[in-house]
């Protein structure tokens, strides 16, 4: 795996990754004015960056937190540790949750035709103030720190952007 180490980040991305370290670390500590900060100064990122990046995390952290695979009930543990965490001090979205470990995995279908078993899309501002409870969450469980997730995290899409397919 490629990592790519935040400092040597352009200022956009290093500007995002902040802004995730300090929502994670927000929602880690039960802080609601950091978290909402924070959430804020990921919010006006650019959306597919943000979405990319906090996939990217989410997927790094559930086959570090489950590595011997992630089967129904441990995606629900996920969410139910992401919301009882949270639900103190914000609001979480459940659906939005469930979106966001869905497009982490790679099957939140948009291709689904319209009808009540679509699912609803996730607005940017949406994935900004939910993803970051549920990275905050796996990381109670996961063996490396978020700054190893995010390298990664970064280095994967680096390399999806510069390979060249055949």
């Amino acid at each position: 795996m490629v990592s790519i180490r935040l400092g040597e980040l352009p200022p956009a991305a290093r500007q995002l990754a902040d802004a995730v370290v300090d929502a994670v670390e927000a929602a880690r500590g039960d802080d609601a004015p950091a978290y909402d900060e924070a959430v804020a100064r990921l919010a006006v990122q650019e959306p597919e960056r943000v979405g990319l990046v906090l996939g990217a995390v989410v997927r790094q952290l559930l086959e570090d937190v489950y590595p011997d695979g992630l089967a129904a009930d441990e995606v629900l543990d996920a969410l139910d540790d992401a919301v009882r965490g949270a639900a103190a001090w914000a609001a979480v979205d459940t659906e939005v949750l469930v979106s966001v470990v869905a497009g982490a995995l790679g099957i939140h279908e948009v291709d689904t035709p319209e009808g009540p078993e679509r699912p609803r899309s996730v607005r940017p501002v949406e994935l900004a103030g939910q993803a970051p409870l549920l990275v905050a969450a796996l990381l109670r469980r996961s063996r490396r720190p978020l700054r190893s997730h995010l390298e990664l995290a970064f280095g994967e899409i680096w390399r999806a952007e510069t390979v060249e397919l055949p």
